[in-house]
């Protein structure tokens, strides 16, 4: 199994815990510190765990939106978004629990247009005020026909950290890794408001995976 690159220091120190943990409880033989060391040993697994980066395949097209992060579909509205989308939009939220793989991918192949950052509260991600007030980092991508697509990577209550890799002019792949974001969040999608959506409320996404959306109605 491939990890994110930014889990790797985490992975680090957990290893070294795990290996000073069982050195102690090793040269004073007690129990509670076997019990600490089994303790730090779940914990570092877990680490490793979140970090995963595994590859991704499925429907490709021109004409298709494609989840961006793996999670449960949270929202699916109507909304103005005047930065990048310029008007009315559909805007398909998903919530990334501590248990989803948490590395982001790009909905739509295209250009970079838009990179724009907001620094912000932590609200809990699952409220609808949190798309506008809470920290967040926005990728805007123009699709070679001129459809734009906006995603929005939004921090949470336990979300402190968002990693975006793009920047103003980058080639967009549909389905290649653009950011992560550390700890549970989430991701929102805005799309044309004519586009055929895919998916309903409570669905279950895969990231470079799962079709959002067609954009022809």
């Amino acid at each position: 199994m491939s990890f994110a690159r930014e889990g790797w220091p985490f992975i680090g120190i957990g290893v070294a815990l795990v290996v000073i943990a069982f050195a102690v409880a090793l040269q004073f033989r007690s129990w509670p510190l076997w019990l600490v060391a089994v303790v730090v040993t779940v914990l570092a697994l877990w680490c490793a765990y979140f970090f995963r980066d595994p590859e991704r395949t499925g429907p490709r097209g021109a004409a298709l939106v494609i989840a961006p992060a793996d999670g449960k579909v949270l929202m699916i509205t109507q909304v103005d978004e005047p930065r990048f989308i310029g008007g009315q939009a559909t805007r398909i939220s998903i919530f990334m629990n501590v248990f989803n793989v948490h590395v982001n991918r790009y909905p739509v192949d295209g250009r970079v247009n838009f990179v724009w950052y907001n620094k912000g509260k932590f609200l809990n991600a699952a409220a609808e005020k949190s798309s506008l007030e809470n920290e967040q980092m926005s990728i805007g991508v123009t699709t070679p026909s001129g459809v734009r697509i906006l995603t929005r990577q939004i921090a949470g209550l336990i979300a402190r950290r968002i990693v975006t890799y793009s920047k103003v002019g980058d080639e967009a792949h549909q389905g290649d890794r653009f950011g992560i974001i550390r700890f549970g969040s989430r991701v929102d999608v805005f799309i044309p408001p004519t586009s055929t959506v895919k998916v309903k409320l409570g669905d279950i996404t895969t990231a470079g995976t799962t079709v959002l959306a067609d954009l022809v109605k």
